[in-house]
């Protein structure tokens, strides 16, 4: 695994086929209490208003409801920030995949309330654990299917 560390937002490259990937990201995020808002289709849509050929790409809208009404209840604009966007996309090398998630702390500091900071890690904190898990299991079934 590789981590992927990036101002704006954190992940990895994981030993999953894309769809495999994209399907443990969506069941880590469920896990959370996330559900996915919005799905953006790279791929077709640089395809069909482009016509261009793009890896396998797909951005995902992510939401934990109580956590969103917490954030809207200490600032209504803070919707500008929200969902959580979640990219899983075709590593380099066949059978791998990247998992990038946005980092919540970075987004709502924008805001300059200290009063979400809290809020933020919170969010945080759920993400990474996303994250984790989407590694883990990646990693659990690339080795089964090793043994094999």
């Amino acid at each position: 695994m590789t981590e992927l560390k990036l101002p704006y937002g954190f992940g990895a490259t994981v030993h999953a086929a894309y769809d495999q990937a994209v399907g443990l990201t969506r069941d880590a995020l469920a896990a959370q209490g996330f559900g996915v808002l919005t799905e953006i289709d790279v791929r077709a849509t640089l395809k069909n208003k482009l016509d261009v050929d793009f890896r396998p790409y797909v951005i995902l809208g992510a939401c934990n409801p109580p956590l969103a009404h917490q954030a809207l209840s200490s600032e209504l604009e803070i919707g500008l920030l929200l969902p959580c966007n979640v990219v899983v996309h075709a590593g380099e090398t066949e059978g791998e995949s990247v998992v990038a998630i946005m980092d919540p702390q970075a987004a709502l500091s924008l805001t300059g309330n200290d009063s979400i900071e809290p809020l933020a890690r919170d969010v945080r904190s759920r993400l990474d654990r996303v994250l984790a898990a989407v590694v883990e299991q990646a990693q659990r079934e690339h080795e089964m299917d090793t043994e094999c």
